[in-house]
Order: C-alpha cells, then structure tokens, then sequence
C-alpha cells in the first residue's frame, strides 16, 4: 500500500490528474495481452524525463516496485504489478522529437505508437522496419523492452538491428544517455544493446534513437496454399536456400485460416492445411525474377495455388487477415495462449510435427502462426480458462511446445520475452552460473529491486 504522504508527493511530481489510486481506476493497467491480473497501488502518467526520474527516485527511497508500461500489448505477463507498487505509464510520452533523413534517424519518446510512427514517417519517403503484428497499438518503448520482431524481421531484423541509442532512467533515478545518433560506435560497453529485451528490470527509456528505411519503390505480395503443413514448411527453408531473402515470409495453418476468413472474408483458402503470404521488395527491375524464383520453389515442394496480389487493396485484404488472426481466435474458443518458440529454419517441419501431436495428446486444439522465414513460430493454444482442467492441460502442453523447440537447438522466446509466464523453463536454457551472471547484472543495475521484480530472472 501506498500511504496518502506518498501519494501527495506523486502528485506533486505529475500532477493530481495524472495520478491514479482508486482501484477501479488502476484496474485497466493490472493485466495485458495474457490472463494474468494483478492490481497495483498507484498508476502515474509523467510527460518528461525529469517527472520520470523523480519518480523513480521517489520510490526506490520507498522501497516501492515500478513497473513501466505503455500499450500493455505484453504476451508473457511482463507489464502487471504482481507485486502491486506504482505502474509507469508512458503512454502521454508519445512525440516523435526528430526527424533526420540525411542519416537516416529519427528521436523518439516511448509512448509513441508504431503504427502512428509509421504514418509521420511516410510523407518524408522513409518507414520503421520493426512491425509487430500489433503496431497499430503498441509502443516503440514496448517494442524496445521486449526486442519485438514482425513480419518484416526476415529480411530486415528485429528492433535490436534499428537502435541507436536510449535515454534510461536507471533505478537510482540518475539519467543516463547510451550509444548516439552515430550508427556505428564503438566506444566501451554496448550498454543500449544489454536494455534492448531488459523487459523493464534494469531501467526505464524515456528518448529513443531509432534507424529509418527509405520506402522501396516496388513490391510483390504472394498467398500460396498447400495441401500439406510439411510442404509450406520445407518451401520456407528452401526458398532461402535459393538465394531469396523476402521482405516476409508468414505461415497459418488451416486452423487459423479459417478462424482469419470468418473474421476478414478475403477469399483465403478455407480448405488449405496450411499458406504462406510471401512479400517481397526493391527495384521494380529486380522483382519479376524473384517471384519466378519463388514460384519454382513452392512448385517443387506442391504448392497447390500460387497467387501474387494484383492492386494494393488485395495486399491490405491479405495483410489485414494476418495482423487480426489471434484476435479472430475469439471465434473459436474464449480463450487463448500465444506461444513465442523460436527453432532454425531447417527445423520447421520438425517443431511442427511435435505441435501437432502435442495438439492431439492433449485435445487441445494448437494453431501454428509463423514468422516462418526465421524460425519464430506462434502456436495459439485454445482453451476456456473457466475450465480449471482444462488450463492445466494448457501449461502442460505449453512446456512440452518449450522443451521440443530447446531440443531442436532452438530458443523459449524469439521476441515476447521471458516475463513471469516462461520462468519455470529460464533454466532449461540456461546454465545456472549464466542465470546468475544474468541476475548479478540486475542486482549492480538495481540493487533495491524496485524495477519490475519478480520478472525474467524471478528476483
């Protein structure tokens, strides 16, 4: 509990309105995008770095947990207060302070949001690469905190590839500036990329110093269908194997087809097992031949239909069925889990056979969704959590989905983060001696623990 004092001197940093302790108020930041649900004692909005920082100081002299946030778009429990203290919402800190096209950056705050980002860049011919399939709600910060990926990391590499440098309020409340608008520095320590995927535990950001692409000039989008999971599995490895880097290469299973044409109606094939939605870009010259190298692979591996879009709406329809799919599960079951396993390349087929049988063994009805050009599979899990044996199916099948993608030389998490749902699995990953180096970091960064305890590490 936070005493009425402190909840004055709170408000005296942000102001009374941007201060909240009523617990139907702070009700909507005490969950995220999973089923867990915390409460916390005060929610705080700052609009600066200087309000952050008092913050921060604030409540390390209290003793009291922070937890920065921004959409709340987080996939494995990493931005509720589970152990209550003050949520940090940075969502009022969403301006873009820079744009610089003759080196190809822009500055930002955390709260700004991806998709809005992507709209003030356009008009200068420039976009961000990293796009989560939630851009349209969640925050550059989130992304940052969690390394998010996105359809187009194939090609062009997740947030990690695209930071310059941060502006980090560390637990102390001391600010400190890492890297620089410089693209290639090498002066001590990479301390911007040991905060990039810190999922809040070592400090908060507060200005960003992100990359920008300019816009190619052409693109190609393709949809191809196949009668077996395999077949799109294997097309996956080989069309890179060919030489072909695609902008995207995402995977839907005929679970998530179908739950995706109920919801969009584009004309996706309901009876598929399994497509691929292909995009590439460039020069409009270079294009043609990379398609028909495409279509060769997938003719090689069946491919059943091979479509390429022909307007930019029939793009929009078939990106807008990709980005919807885990929201369209709705139709199916009330509940769902969305996994995060990373495998190689060449072990997709592999890791989609073991889901599938897990999928059988536990009557569980598992989606495979798949940022399939580098290995970073979403397995959906459908359930209804008001059926308490039906949950515990749910972990268990979770945990085996975890162990098979370690088996196969793969990774827990390609981008949703460790959090507090995928700790149990931390040290079947890691040594001990590297989770505690890992937690010997943390205790140096924040040695009163205030910043999201309890979160990656379980300290």
């Amino acid at each position: 509990m936070i005493s009425s004092a402190l909840m004055e001197e709170l408000k005296s940093i942000v102001g009374s309105k941007n201060v909240l302790s009523k617990k139907d108020e702070c009700f909507d930041y005490g969950y995220d995008a999973t089923l867990t649900e915390y409460s916390a004692d005060a929610v705080v909005f700052p609009t600066s770095t200087e309000e952050v920082a008092q913050v921060i100081k604030l409540a390390n002299k209290h003793l009291l947990p922070v937890i920065s946030r921004g959409a709340g778009t987080n996939l494995s429990g990493g931005t509720v207060p589970h152990k209550g203290g003050i949520v940090l919402n940075l969502t009022r800190m969403n301006r873009v302070l820079e744009i610089d096209t003759q080196n190809n950056l822009a500055v930002v705050e955390p709260g700004l949001v991806n998709a809005d980002f992507q709209e003030i860049l356009a008009p200068y011919g420039y976009y961000y690469s990293p796009d989560p399939a939630s851009m349209k709600v969640c925050t550059i910060g989130g992304n940052v905190a969690e390394n998010a990926g996105g359809p187009r990391c194939l090609k062009y590499g997740v947030t990690r590839e695209y930071i310059r440098g941060l502006e980090v309020v560390l637990p102390s409340g001391e600010v400190i500036v890492t890297g620089s608008k410089n693209k290639f520095t090498n002066d001590g320590y990479d301390l911007t990329k040991l905060m990039i995927a810190s999922e809040g535990i070592l400090g908060v950001f507060t200005k960003i110093i992100v990359s920008i692409t300019p816009i190619w000039e052409a693109k190609k989008t393709m949809l191809c269908s196949f009668d077996r999971i395999e077949d799109a599995s294997n097309t996956v490895a080989d069309i890179v194997g060919a030489g072909i880097v695609p902008t995207t290469l995402e995977m839907m299973d005929n679970l998530l087809i179908n739950c995706a044409e109920d919801h969009t109606k584009v004309g996706l094939p309901r009876d598929a097992a399994a497509i691929l939605l292909i995009e590439v870009d460039g020069y409009k010259e270079d294009l043609p031949g990379q398609v028909e190298t495409i279509h060769g692979v997938c003719k090689k591996n069946n491919v059943r239909e091979f479509k390429v879009a022909q307007s930019a709406a029939e793009v929009d329809q078939l990106w807008l069925a990709r980005r919807t799919v885990i929201g369209a599960v709705a139709r199916k079951r009330p509940s769902y889990s969305l996994q995060d396993v990373t495998v190689p390349r060449n072990k997709m087929p592999a890791i989609v056979n073991k889901i599938v049988e897990i999928s059988q063994r536990y009557d569980l009805p598992i989606g495979v969704l798949a940022h399939a050009g580098d290995g970073n599979l979403h397995p959906l899990v459908l359930f209804d959590e008001r059926d308490k044996i039906e949950v515990e199916k749910v972990h268990h099948a979770e945990g085996e989905i975890c162990k098979a993608a370690l088996e196969l030389g793969g990774t827990l998490s390609g981008e949703h983060g460790i959090g507090t749902l995928k700790l149990p699995y931390l040290e079947w990953e890691f040594s001990k001696e590297a989770i505690e180096l890992m937690k010997g970091i943390k205790r140096l960064f924040d040695p009163n623990n205030i910043l999201n305890p309890g979160k990656v590490l379980g300290v």
